[in-house]
This record gives structure tokens, sequence and C-alpha cells, in this order.
């Protein structure tokens, strides 16, 4: 049995009634730019996410270049990241003349290693850029601390992360402010791009707000430059159908986690090569992380080898990240080199995603772990 690693179909048959109204709706206003649909969706998104206030943009890389924007990133400022995430989150501080520092993640969770942090602070640097990777939140009190402690901004980077939490905190409520994307494969996906940011702070509100809008307030008056950073009516309509349902679809990837996890650790794959990775993490006192389980990845030994026996399964996979951002060739001249970031280097060799929405049958969760006890048969 084929088993896609993501399959929007499903989703999209339960809900086609009402995408479909939301979409009308809009066709028949002939309202695309801005407006209440838009509006409305900022409302709730920001409500979900702990925070008093959002403002709707074109993609979640975009959410993340006018983020550094209304903190006043300049060139020559040092922001401090994670190698091992989708490139946008370099790319946007590069893109301004800024220059991304980068500190190598833990090994567990594949999230930036706070206690690497401080002794990247350098008089230029100017924020901190964690990333929610995979569906699970940063390690983000000591994160926060460094940043008190030194005056940095602190931008999250919750591209994949929508729902989750770090001390009963949602992404993207705990820094200056979250970004979040709204690309098709993300838990919550639009019909196309789009992304949202979302802070506490009126002042950087109203600016993230001029800077949508190419600068201008009020239209035609530019005291800053900005730039077409927003997101259209019909995707906002067709998110704010989605959102009802995210709850449920982020419960749904959960139990799919858990299912994995008792089908590997009873198979006894773990010891015999594979770590699951990440999990939902608890720590001293209780504290928990809510993981919401964008992507369900694992480290393998031999990845190679079970990529090639998960096609020839018709079992869908994929590798995030194979290249980590310190060794990719447009970042050379910041004068990184392989071995730099050894952890980030060995989860580029190891890992890889299998599917996990919400969607999947039991008999699909049984294929898809029929093929890993296979790969190690053999």
């Amino acid at each position: 049995m084929p088993v896609p690693l993501l399959d929007l179909k499903a989703q999209y048959a339960a809900i086609k009634t009402e995408v479909m109204a939301a979409i009308a709706e809009v066709c028949d206003s002939q309202h695309f730019i801005l407006g209440p649909k838009v509006e409305e969706l900022e409302k709730s998104v920001a409500a979900y996410s702990g925070a008093k206030y959002g403002v709707g943009v074109s993609s979640g890389t975009d959410a993340l270049l006018m983020a550094l924007m209304a903190i006043d990133i300049k060139p020559g400022d040092e922001v401090i990241t994670t190698p091992f995430t989708f490139f946008a989150t370099g790319g946007v501080i590069h893109r301004l003349g800024a220059r991304p520092v980068f500190v190598d993640i833990d090994p567990v969770t594949f999230n930036i290693d706070p206690s690497k942090i401080e002794a990247a602070v350098t008089k230029k640097t100017r924020a901190i850029l964690p990333v929610h990777l995979f569906g699970q939140m940063a390690d983000m009190d000591p994160i926060m601390a460094v940043a008190r402690k030194h005056g940095l901004s602190v931008i999250e980077d919750g591209a994949q992360s929508i729902g989750a939490e770090y001390k009963a905190r949602r992404c993207g409520s705990i820094g200056d402010i979250g970004c979040l994307s709204f690309f098709p494969s993300k838990n919550l996906g639009g019909f196309g791009d789009g992304g949202m940011v979302v802070t506490n702070d009126l002042a950087l509100y109203e600016k993230l707000s001029i800077l949508r809008v190419h600068g201008s307030k009020p239209k035609y008056y530019h005291k800053i430059v900005g730039g077409n950073f927003r997101i259209d009516a019909l995707q906002a309509a067709v998110l704010s159908v989605k959102l009802k349902y995210l709850d449920g679809w982020s419960e749904g990837r959960r139990k799919n986690a858990e299912y994995y996890d008792k089908a590997f650790a009873g198979l006894g794959l773990i010891e015999k090569g594979i770590v699951i990775a990440p999990r939902p993490v608890y720590k001293a006192g209780g504290d928990f992380h809510y993981h919401i389980y964008n992507q369900y990845t694992l480290r393998v030994k031999d990845r190679d080898k079970l990529l090639a026996r998960l096609k020839a399964a018709g079992i869908g996979s994929e590798v995030y990240y194979p290249v980590p951002l310190h060794v990719q060739e447009c970042f050379k001249d910041l004068g990184y080199k392989a071995g730099d970031m050894p952890t980030s280097e060995e989860a580029a060799l190891q890992a890889v995603s299998i599917p996990i929405y919400p969607e999947l049958s039991d008999g699909q969760k049984a294929e898809v772990v029929a093929s890993f006890a296979g790969y190690f048969a053999v």
C-alpha cells in the first residue's frame, strides 16, 4: 500500500463545503486585498497564539524578513540562529546585509542549543532567532535570559509550530515577534503562500502593519521603506475555516507519533540503530513541551539504505535538511567550515521524516513500520 509523505485531499474533502463557501464570499465581495477577512484571521491567530496582535503577510519568509526590519536590523549587525533549518531563516538575515551567526543544535530536539548562545554574543549582536523545528519549541527560558542580559531582541521562527507550547506558552508569544507560515504543507496550511507575525508589543505591531504596505501611513506617505508583504483575502478566508480544526489535526498527528513510538520500540529499532527524535520533552519540575509534529523525524545510521527501501515500498519520506546553513555555498564568505557545527552536520546525514498527517489510517501506519522492520532485516 503506497503511503505519501503528505496527502491533503482527505483534509480538503472533509471541509470542502465550508472552504468553497468562504471563497465564494470573498469572490462575491470582490474585496481581495486586506479587509475584513484578513482582520478576522489576524485576530483569531493572534488569540490562538497567546499574542495580542497579528499581521497577516505574504509568506513565512516575509514574516521573518519583516520582523527583522521591524527591529531595525541593519548591514553589519549580527543575528544568532541555528544552521539546521530551512534556508529562509538565514537567508532573511543576509538579505538585510546582516551576518547570520550560527550556533549548534541540541541532539535530541534538533533545536538551537541554549547553552551555546552566550558565547556567540558580540558587540554587533542585535537579536537571537530561535527556530521551533518540526513542531516542537526551542528551550525559550534560557534563550530569553541571554537576550535580556545583553539587551537583544528575540524573533521566534515558528513556521512549523503553530499551536506548539513551551511551559503552557504558545509558539510566537514569548519573544518580541513570532513568525508563522501557512505554506500548504504546514499544520495550518493555505491554498498557496501565506504567513503571519504576532506580537504583544503595540509599537512593534504598528510598525509591522506599516512595513507590510511599503511603509506607508497614511497611503502614499512614507516615513520608512517597507514592502508588499500582504496576505491575500482569499487565503485568509480559507485559513479561518481551517483554524477551527487545527487542534484536532494536531492531536491526530500526536496520536500517530505515539503509534510510531510504540511500534518502533516494540521492534527494538532503537537498540538496532535508530534514535527517535524529536519527542515531547519532559524536564525537571514537570515542564512540558507540547509537540504538534509538523514532521516526525528520525535519526538513522544508514539513511541511504532506508530511503531506497522506503521508495521501493511506496512510502513517502523527506530529508530535512541535507546541508546545514553554515556550509551552504552562498554563505562561504561567513568563514564557517565543515566540522564547526558537528551536531547539525550529523543530523543532516542521519535525519529522515516519515508520514505523520492526521488522516493516516492504521493500515498505512503499519505499512510504514513494516518498511522499517524490513530495513533492519536485510
